[in-house]
């Protein structure tokens, strides 16, 4: 068994992660810290838990997680992780961080988007967890930047596509659609249910954090800086998220078929990246609750541009469902243990 820690248990990804890796038959949930609630049971916070997860949340202490702990998945914001990761990496413990901390590996890339890095010397050696993309990369590493959720819905449709030379880099336009839940479970009046109930606005345009760790992973993939243009939106719904890719194609006779050959030659035997066919496009209603990610696509011809277009669940392919997804993959384990939870059909 693989004895985990979930480090922020009681935020929205790390409830979520606590709910996945609960049902997961090679874990043992060993450790939940919050700061806010320790000495509380999990139930008491999460009612949705009582009879499921019987345990207390304790204070974060890493000399407690000296030996009890194989894999600790850092649920926390921005700044935080980079202060404790250090401390666990050097007793031995594999890290999965779902903060920004280490998805860069340019420490000046990451501060012109967040603050200052004090675990500089722990980015060479961390990998990107888009797990379909660098699963060779993943399963060697002992620390993982796991991926946004607007960088997943984004790169897993466009990282194939570039790498094949079949669009040009420099037209890539994504318009993103994301779930209230992405912001977090702290309060804030952005958030606040007046504020948005019955309302459907853009945010943080050209100002979003993700778009420097999206453009990172995009000139990787096409060997030239993209032209990249990117504009959240928040949707009055808890979870889920779409988002629609603009892109010209490289030249003006390449087929639907060619495109949808490329992304199913990538994405055929990957477990959790559903294409759509029949002339069905993604919905965000049909992977809720699930590590999934549904990709479809339309060609324009007329203006030599591809639509593509994805559906994730922010909280689960977006956030702890592809921490978990990562942790099968560091640990040798199956890919989808623990994350193959039918969809909810209605």
């Amino acid at each position: 068994m693989i004895r985990t820690a979930v480090v922020g248990a009681t935020g929205y990804a790390g409830a979520e992660l606590v709910r996945i890796l609960a049902g997961h038959p090679e874990v043992e949930l060993a450790h939940l810290t919050s700061r806010q609630y320790a000495g509380k049971p999990l139930d008491s916070i999460y009612p949705a838990f009582k009879g499921v997860v019987d345990r207390d949340l304790e204070a974060y202490n890493a000399g407690k997680l000296a030996g009890r702990v194989d894999a600790a998945f850092i649920a926390l914001p921005h700044k935080v992780p980079m202060g404790i990761v250090p401390g666990l990496l050097e007793q031995g413990v594999k890290v999965i961080d779902l903060s920004a901390d280490f998805r860069f590996k340019d420490a000046q890339l990451y501060e012109s988007a967040y603050e200052p890095h004090t675990a500089q010397s722990y980015l060479a050696e961390a990998v990107y967890g888009l797990s379909e993309v660098f699963p060779g990369e993943i399963a060697a590493a002992r620390l993982i930047g796991n991926p946004g959720c607007y960088p997943t819905s984004i790169l897993l449709p466009l990282v194939p596509l570039l790498r094949a030379g079949l669009i040009s880099p420099a037209t890539i336009i994504a318009d993103s659609k994301s779930g209230v839940s992405g912001a977090g479970r702290s309060p804030s009046l952005a958030t606040h249910a007046c504020e948005v109930n019955e309302s459907f606005k853009a945010y943080k345009v050209m100002a979003h954090r993700h778009k420097p760790e999206m453009a990172a992973i995009l000139t990787e993939a096409a060997g030239v800086a993209p032209g990249f243009t990117f504009t959240p939106h928040l949707v009055p719904m808890n979870r889920g998220m779409l988002s629609t890719i603009y892109a010209n194609l490289s030249s003006g006779d390449i087929p639907a078929d060619d495109i949808a050959h490329c992304l199913a030659q990538a994405y055929g035997p990957k477990p959790f990246v559903r294409l759509c066919a029949g002339g069905q496009l993604p919905d965000t209603r049909h992977v809720r609750g699930t590590n999934f990610c549904d990709i479809g696509l339309r060609l324009d011809p007329a203006n030599n541009r591809l639509i593509l277009i994805s559906a994730i669940d922010n909280l689960v392919k977006g956030a702890a469902g592809q921490a978990a997804q990562n942790m099968n993959l560091m640990f040798g384990l199956e890919e989808t243990a623990g994350l193959l939870a039918a969809p909810y059909p209605v």
